[in-house]
């Protein structure tokens, strides 16, 4: 199911570049954005994660840099019969985690020093868990290829407002009727591309993070730890920002990092279910297990 997400949203970003091509420059501009999304597909599928981890600053660490860290992670993932990801960590005292990777075997985990200074052994354990339980899903690849494809989606959007108020863009009046139709592409790609990567996000299933709160309570052997490290979590996003994070990135945490960013508005488009639902959920799994 996460190969036929990854492949229709590929084409959707195609499309998308298609369509802007042939808005700049007709025939030969869609033949350039062709070539331009091929290149970008392949990126996308081989890259995006570094791209990822570059864009937050993250640094691998060894078990010289972070002994208690790896240890924790190389355990879990044995008890998850996972190959030892990569493990990163992102200098941000925002607590906060994510993992990445086109498969298993291509692997990270980034956690934040915040998370590691704010959260306890256990909770982290959770944490942890539930990021590699993406990894045994085998979400990282539909969440990190969407992540590129957002962020693709809003700088488009963004070329498109700079080149207007310059009068660059678009194709000329003899293309439509009297400019009618390049007005209605230009609206289409400011006013509604930024709303198109929201809803690309929201492609991602709710469910997944149900799913890997459930993988990860059962590795970790603590659902009610995980639960503990949500909320906490989610009290600092409320009250403090990564300053990195956007919104075509923020579905890869555990926790939305822009949680503190218009609440009503967040809780219409968010990735994420709500954080009360999931610790319930939690609770009760740790009530069936013990």
């Amino acid at each position: 199911m996460n190969s036929l997400k990854t492949t229709v949203l590929l084409a959707a970003l195609t499309g998308l570049l298609l369509a802007v091509g042939n808005f700049i420059g007709g025939t030969r501009g869609m033949t350039v954005m062709f070539v331009i999304s091929i290149l970008m597909n392949f990126a996308s599928y081989w890259y995006s994660d570094k791209m990822v981890l570059s864009m937050y600053g993250a640094r691998e660490v060894s078990p010289g840099d972070a002994p208690d860290l790896i240890r924790m992670v190389s355990g879990l993932a044995q008890k998850a019969k996972l190959p030892m990801p990569k493990v990163y960590i992102i200098d941000t005292d925002v607590p906060n985690a994510f993992a990445t990777g086109r498969d298993p075997e291509h692997a990270a985990v980034a956690v934040t020093l915040g998370i590691m200074r704010t959260i306890n052994y256990e909770e982290l354990e959770g944490v942890v868990a539930h990021e590699l339980a993406h990894i045994k899903n085998r979400d990282t690849l539909i969440s990190t290829v969407v992540a590129s494809i957002a962020g693709v989606i809003t700088m488009i959007a963004h070329m498109a407002q700079w080149a207007a108020i310059f009068g660059g863009f678009g194709r000329s009046d003899d293309d439509d009727d009297n400019g009618i139709g390049g007005i209605v592409e230009f609206i289409f790609l400011v006013v509604l591309a930024p709303l198109a990567a929201t809803l690309i996000q929201l492609g991602i299933s709710r469910s997944r993070e149900y799913q890997a709160d459930e993988t990860g309570g059962t590795v970790s052997g603590n659902p009610a730890a995980l639960a503990s490290a949500l909320e906490k979590i989610e009290y600092y996003a409320k009250h403090s920002m990564i300053p990195e994070a956007t919104p075509a990135t923020s579905h890869l945490f555990i926790i939305n990092p822009l949680s503190g960013k218009g609440d009503f508005i967040m809780s219409l488009f968010s990735t994420h279910p709500s954080t009360a639902d999931r610790t319930a959920r939690l609770r009760e799994l740790a009530k069936r297990i013990h």
